[in-house]
């Protein structure tokens, strides 16, 4: 008994071996581009430092991945085109001649899985 389902499991391997052979199962993907603008910094700083905290890549990855996840379930960063460019306003009260900067026009594009291109819908092709 031993020996025969030994010799079995060699052909069971073939078998389903030979069967995914001809299928060749690509992901693909939705693509749109989105253009947005960051919050000012939290507080108040020289413009060259306010210019430098709103440009930093952590706060772009930050607020790319919010602005991709905004779109709804499944979306993701799939590259951030243009980190776009820095704009500043004056701060009032105790830190005049300070300001607090943003990024505006920020270019993301972000990715889903198309429905039905990785078997998410059984028996479609």
């Amino acid at each position: 008994m031993k020996y025969k389902l030994t010799a079995l499991l060699p052909l069971v391997v073939l078998l389903s071996g030979a069967s995914f052979t001809g299928e060749a199962l690509a992901t693909e993907y939705i693509y749109r581009d989105l253009m947005a603008n960051t919050l000012p910094s939290p507080g108040c700083a020289s413009e060259a430092e306010a210019i430098g905290h709103a440009s930093k890549p952590f706060n772009i990855n930050k607020y790319s991945k919010k602005f991709c996840q905004s779109q709804g379930y499944g979306w993701h960063v799939d590259a951030v085109k243009d980190n776009g460019k820095p704009v500043c306003q004056d701060c009032s009260g105790a830190n005049v001649g300070k300001k607090q900067c943003h990024l505006e026009d920020v270019v993301v594009t972000c990715k889903r899985i198309k429905p039905g291109s990785v078997g998410m819908l059984p028996g479609k092709s």
